[in-house]
């Protein structure tokens, strides 16, 4: 009697060890699975036939004082302003919005390699410069593979040794290491709506040469988004940066997320090419 007791005593056991060796297996499958889902999706095919981009990384984060950023991280080389035209969500590319723009004219400057991305618009509102005032203008030299913020108003006046391999995107002087200073710069180049609560834009990158592709979801002042870039990017170690267009036009897209703004085309892209 004893003896049939253990045995099913050991067999109910068998069971149950049989039974927590299934789940675990189901589960690593299903982690196994979702594993390979995220690695094609980050790396398929877009709707025009490249490739999509995998040579970046993609962070959410929360400053302090309540701006959530999302980040975007790769090496400048893997950049360029791209013409678009539509919502960055509804492109085929990752990246972020780029400069500031009326209807389909770009009044940023966009350039890549001396062209302007949009030169098909004619003189006015190709990409060639920034329109009115002379602003911070971040600039990638190909030979030094480098980034400077420089001040301009024409892409014409932009320092790089070689200007077939270079790239140029316009927008407002974040004077990053200059924290005295720095809102009297971004008055200097008319920065629209700097004490409005915005949903705001940026390129940023570090002492190590990397660039960050900023967007926020959540809304506030320039003063307040520049605060949590500084506090939640780079360990530290920025060394310069700038605002881009903001509000409507703060748009992201990558294998991660999508961040549409207020549903509005703009007319050019940083993008992330590999």
């Amino acid at each position: 009697m004893e003896e049939q007791a253990a045995q099913r005593l050991g067999t109910k056991k068998s069971w149950i060890i049989a039974g927590i060796m299934l789940a675990f297996l189901a589960f690593c499958a299903l982690l196994l699975y979702g594993m390979i889902q995220s690695m094609q999706h980050k790396g398929g095919a877009a709707s025009d036939g490249t490739q999509q981009p995998v040579n970046y990384s993609y962070a959410a984060v929360e400053s302090t004082n309540g701006f959530m950023l999302h980040v975007l991280k790769t090496r400048p080389a893997n950049v360029k302003p791209q013409l678009v035209q539509n919502n960055v969500a509804l492109t085929p590319y990752y990246g972020i919005n780029g400069g500031f723009f009326y209807e389909k004219s770009l009044l940023s400057i966009a350039v890549v390699n001396s062209l302007a991305v949009n030169e098909e618009q004619g003189e006015y509102g190709s990409g060639s410069e920034n329109a009115k005032y002379a602003r911070g203008t971040l600039v990638w030299d190909g030979v030094k593979d480098q980034l400077s913020v420089q001040i301009a108003s024409n892409a014409s006046e932009l320092k790089v040794q070689d200007h077939t391999r270079f790239w140029a995107q316009g927008g407002i002087s974040m004077s990053i290491g200059n924290d005295a200073g720095w809102l009297a710069q971004a008055e200097k180049e008319h920065a629209p709506f700097p004490d409005d609560d915005r949903l705001r834009s940026a390129a940023v990158y570090d002492q190590m040469g990397n660039i960050y592709l900023v967007v926020s979801s959540t809304k506030g002042s320039l003063a307040a988004f520049r605060e949590a870039i500084i506090e939640k990017i780079g360990d530290n170690k920025l060394a310069g940066g700038l605002f881009l267009d903001g509000d409507g036009s703060s748009q992201l897209r990558s294998a991660e997320a999508t961040l549409q703004g207020d549903s509005r085309s703009v007319v050019q892209m940083m993008r992330i090419m590999k």
